[in-house]
């Protein structure tokens, strides 16, 4: 069945509503008729077999059948992963394979080395929640990972410390002093790396700073192959 995402506002008794762009690829792209099955997630975990009751040029409705078990399940490590926004389209390498790696929220940072105009900053994170919920579909997820918005790296490390880890290519310990909790908040820098101050900050409030070795890795390579590797550590990738 092909999936849909409508939020759990829009269920209502037996029935769910569809949005303009919802709609717009059902009837459109997919070519989908009344009395096609779909499958409609809430964007909370909670997904439906429904059959299509109405499609019109702005909305379509859909009787909602039975609730289904989401073909890609939750992960008991809720991460939240902290990248600096990185050049061009690379974040939105990370933001897609975040979503697909498991991530329950991600947090745009804005750190000394990065390069991007602040005035773009609303626009791409627009782009980056369009670009998370086309991932859900695809992988089979039926939460979305929230997407806040560009924090200032200072401004993260006041928000508390608890589950923080800092990766970073130098002045760090090894990745097997990683001590894995319930939830965890990796943070990770732009191509530059971190700015000496940076470093300093994270060190005197004792955020631990992780090194992998003498491997050196694209910001968007380490984002992505740490959070897997925390997955399959301290989560379900077994």
């Amino acid at each position: 069945m092909r999936r849909f995402y409508a939020s759990a506002d829009n269920f209502e008794s037996d029935q769910v509503t569809l949005g303009v762009d919802e709609t717009r690829h059902l009837r459109d792209v997919l070519r989908l008729e009344v009395g096609d099955e779909i499958a409609v997630f809430d964007g909370v975990g909670n997904e439906f077999r429904c059959s299509i009751r109405e499609i019109t040029k702005k909305t379509s409705k859909a009787l909602v059948i039975e609730p289904i078990t989401p073909s890609s399940p939750e992960s008991p490590l809720r991460l939240t992963l902290a990248a600096a926004v990185l050049k061009g389209d690379k974040s939105d390498l990370v933001v897609q394979k975040a979503v697909e790696l498991g991530v329950d929220r991600l947090i745009p940072l804005h750190a000394v080395r990065c390069e991007f105009k602040g005035s773009d900053s609303s626009k791409r994170v627009d782009r980056w929640r369009r670009i998370s919920l086309e991932a859900t579909k695809q992988c089979g997820r039926a939460s979305l990972m929230q997407i806040g918005e560009m924090v200032e790296f200072e401004r993260l490390l006041s928000t508390g410390t608890a589950g923080m880890i800092m990766f970073s290519e130098r002045d760090g310990e090894s990745f097997s002093s990683v001590k894995g909790t319930s939830s965890m908040t990796p943070i990770f820098g732009p191509e530059g790396g971190w700015d000496d101050a940076e470093i300093r900050a994270a060190q005197e409030i004792c955020i631990p700073i992780v090194t992998l070795g003498g491997r050196i890795l694209r910001a968007e390579t380490a984002a992505i192959t740490i959070t897997a590797i925390l997955q399959h550590r301290f989560g379900d990738f077994k």
